[in-house]
Parts: structure tokens; C-alpha cells; sequence
């Protein structure tokens, strides 16, 4: 039977770690624009992989649903990469909890439902999200374990708590390696592992709108106050995604991995730590 590796959001990081994991086997890449997952699969395919395409809008379970039916009628799903979301400069606060946090969690619930045993999910989160103060135990509960038809209705989400885009967006990606810790222990029922990457800054076109847009010179600093001094590239992330995908890491679920050169450690303890 062949074996499915779906790609939703294959951009820059997608194929990164796409390309590292898929050989021989299918990849099916989803987005919202038919175009970008045609342009994606042109590399792919160039490149020797055996590649489909299709849309599909994460913030619609019906949507997600259907990319479900299509990945299981080509064959086995063994591999689940989610890097699809909006920044805080694209989109709403209500827009970004609903594409990154809300469909974040239909993407695992819906693709936990039939991942094959041996397979491996990784989903892209953000540093950022480690830059939200803590939240209380119930909170962690309430964004881990809420249905996720019923995720968008919790009291904290609402517009009265979540008025700032960058919020939402740090509220959504702590959500996301709350609820990946939650769902591997679903997956694990499978025989199945899952798992976040929280990368920094990687120069993607979604990091070119943030360095250019309003809070540019606040990631500039990022970049030049944080220990290693650069932006990071796809391709490392790349190589993480495909460690926590592999058989190598085969004791790995349930974690989530932060790699930002460490942004996080100079916004708590160096010289990025607010005064």
C-alpha cells in the first residue's frame, strides 16, 4: 500500500522538511491557494517525488475532512506536516485564532483519526508562543483539551481578553503545543507520534511581511540581540522536522522543540528581557 506523507501550508518549511521525509512515498501538498501548492509541487516533483495537490481552508472541518478522504484514498497516512497560518501583520485577531489555533486542532484531530501506526506528525508553532507569561493550569487544560468545535467559544478568546493580533497569535501557538502534547497522547493509541517545532525567525515570505511591516524593528533586534545573531533557514528546520519524523526519533512525543537562536532565552533572561 502505498505510503502518504500530507503536507498542509507547503511552503518554504513544509518542504523542507517534506523533502526529508517523503522519499518514496506520496506527497499530497494542501493550501488555501491552488497556486502555491502547484508551485510547491513543480520542486517536488522536479526533485524526483511523487506529488498531488489539492486546497483546502483549515479553519473548515469540512474542508480538512475532505483532504483526509483524498490522503486515505491514494493510501496509508504515515506522515502529517501542518505549517499553514497567518502573522499577527496578516490577519485579525478573530482570523488568526480561528486558521491557527482552531484549525490547528481539527488538522490533529481529524488526521489522528487515521494515521497509521509508525507514522509521525509535526506541526510548526512559534517561539512566540513561549513569550505569552504563563497561564494558569485550567487555562492549559482549556486550550489542550477543548473539542476543538468548541475551542473558538471559550470565555479567554474572546474579544474582550484577545484585542491584538500579536496576542492572538502567541495565545494560538502556545495553543498549538498544549494541544500536541494533548493529542500524542491520543496518537500514541495508534501507535503514532506527534509533535511541535517552534521555530524563531526563519526567512520565509511570511517573516519577510513581519520584518517589513509594523513590528519590523522589533524582530530586527530579535535577530540581532539573540545568542547565534541571524536569522534561520528553512533547511533547519528542515532537519529537525525530519529527527522528530524518523525512526530516530521514535522516543520523541508530545515535546515541542524550540529553535530560534535563542530569541527566548534573551527575552527572559538577556538583554531582549522587557524593562
Amino acid at each position: 500500500m502505498t505510503d502518504v506523507v500530507v503536507v498542509i501550508g507547503p511552503g518554504s518549511i513544509g518542504q523542507a522538511i517534506a523533502r526529508r521525509v517523503s522519499a518514496g512515498k506520496h506527497v499530497l501538498l494542501a493550501d488555501l491557494n491552488r497556486q502555491h501548492a502547484d508551485n510547491a509541487a513543480k520542486i517536488l516533483g522536479d526533485a524526483g517525488f511523487e506529488v498531488s495537490t489539492t486546497t483546502v481552508d483549515v479553519s473548515s472541518r469540512q474542508s480538512v475532512h475532505s483532504i483526509v478522504e483524498i490522503a486515505s484514498a491514494i493510501g496509508s497516512v504515515t506522515g502529517i506536516i501542518h505549517a499553514a497560518g497567518v502573522s499577527p501583520s496578516q490577519a485579525s485577531p478573530a482570523t488568526i485564532l480561528k486558521v491557527d489555533l482552531y484549525g490547528t486542532a481539527v488538522v490533529l484531530e481529524e488526521f489522528g483519526n487515521v494515521i497509521a501506526r509508525g507514522g509521525a506528525g509535526v506541526v510548526i508553532a512559534s517561539q512566540s508562543g513561549h513569550r505569552l507569561p504563563a497561564l494558569t493550569l485550567e487555562q492549559n487544560k482549556l486550550l489542550a483539551l477543548t473539542p476543538a468545535d468548541e475551542l473558538l467559544d471559550l470565555p479567554m478568546l474572546q474579544p474582550d481578553h484577545v484585542s491584538d493580533p500579536l496576542h492572538a497569535y502567541q495565545l494560538s501557538k502556545r495553543g498549538n503545543s498544549l494541544r500536541v502534547m494533548a493529542e500524542a497522547v491520543r496518537w500514541g493509541k495508534r501507535g503514532a507520534r506527534v509533535n511541535t517545532i517552534s521555530p524563531g525567525i526563519i526567512i520565509t515570505p511570511l517573516a519577510k511581511d513581519e520584518l517589513s511591516g509594523p513590528r519590523g524593528a522589533g524582530y530586527r533586534r530579535m535577530i540581532e540581540l539573540c545568542a547565534v545573531g541571524r536569522a534561520g533557514t528553512p533547511d533547519e528546520v528542515g532537519v529537525v522536522g525530519a529527527l522528530l519524523m524518523g525512526p530516530d526519533g521514535a522516543f520523541i512525543t508530545g515535546s515541542d522543540f524550540v529553535m530560534d537562536g535563542g530569541v527566548t532565552a534573551a527575552y527572559w533572561f538577556g538583554d531582549l528581557a522587557p524593562k
